[in-house]
């Protein structure tokens, strides 16, 4: 009820749930006994020393259980090559695998709030990960994350412009696995780690044309590990372009690193974070409906 009663109010924005944008999520959930399927591929390239090529792909199912509660599920794919820089700690050796399965993933949207009939829109998102795959040497290692996100989100203009803005925290336990033969002195620790992360971000798109939007996003990032306080941050920002039919819809974000501070490793040049973070993303996602 809730959903139809959104698209009257919005006759021509996306359809509840649709992903508008790439990085950040809005806080329409899916109509009761309605699903939707998602493949999310995105690729993080380039460390500013060497080849670093990572493509992540995640493959998630989505269910409205009620008009106000949304509950999805994913498995995750890791494919990496990257050789010709080495860093303690966090890239230990070349490797060239993939894909490989690299964890699942449980999630629950709760609709506080809906944009169309409450002229302002919030959720609250909770889930909860498992990985098996260190996403950034692509070692084997077994972490444990717990995730909460804000999300709100408003439309302008009957929906021909569209804001988002979300605020989420993520606690994660960590555990890498010894490796052999690395160099001389290298640090790679197989003791457990937690880390904390806090991001903040934003959309803004606007449609041009029938099922199309296009606009742009930014997202900080902030991590924090027990010992040490805060570690690295970054901020990323670019375009977005979005596709939304019937019962498929695309979108496509290029994310470019603006700026990033913390942890350097030795010889890096420029004021980025290359540690853990690369100089550009690109993720693209499509979603089908049923």
């Amino acid at each position: 009820m809730l959903a139809g009663a959104c698209a009257l109010l919005l006759p021509t924005a996306a359809h509840a749930d649709e992903n508008l944008f790439g990085y950040n999520t809005g806080a329409e959930t899916l109509p009761k006994g309605s699903g939707e399927i998602y493949v999310f591929n995105t690729l993080r390239t380039d460390k500013g020393q060497g080849s670093y090529n990572a493509l992540d792909t995640e493959i998630e199912g989505e269910y409205g259980v009620t008009d106000r509660i949304t509950l999805s599920a994913a498995a995750s794919f890791l494919t990496i090559d990257t050789h010709g820089l080495l860093i303690d700690g966090y890239l230990p050796a070349a490797i060239d695998k993939g894909p490989r399965f690299s964890g699942v993933e449980v999630k629950a949207k709760f609709n506080v709030l809906s944009p169309a009939l409450d002229n302002f829109g919030l959720a609250v998102i909770t889930s909860a990960e498992v990985k098996k795959l260190d996403p950034h040497s692509g070692q084997d290692k077994t972490e444990y994350e717990g995730k909460v996100v804000l999300a709100a989100q408003k439309y302008f203009r009957q929906g021909q412009i569209v804001w988002v803005a979300n605020l989420g925290l993520k606690a994660g336990h960590e555990t890498r696995k010894a490796i052999a033969n690395l160099p001389d002195g290298f640090d790679w620790p197989t003791t457990p780690e937690m880390e904390i992360e806090l991001t903040a971000g934003t959309g803004l798109t606007y449609r041009v044309a029938p099922n199309w939007f296009v606009g742009a996003e930014t997202q900080y990032t902030s991590e924090y590990e027990t010992e040490v306080g805060q570690e690295r941050w970054s901020v990323f920002a670019g375009p977005t372009i979005h596709y939304g039919g019937q019962k498929f819809w695309a979108t496509a974000t290029w994310f470019p690193q603006l700026k990033g501070g913390g942890e350097r490793y030795p010889g890096q040049t420029g004021n980025l974070h290359l540690i853990e973070k690369t100089k550009t993303e690109f993720r693209l996602k499509l979603g089908m409906n049923f």
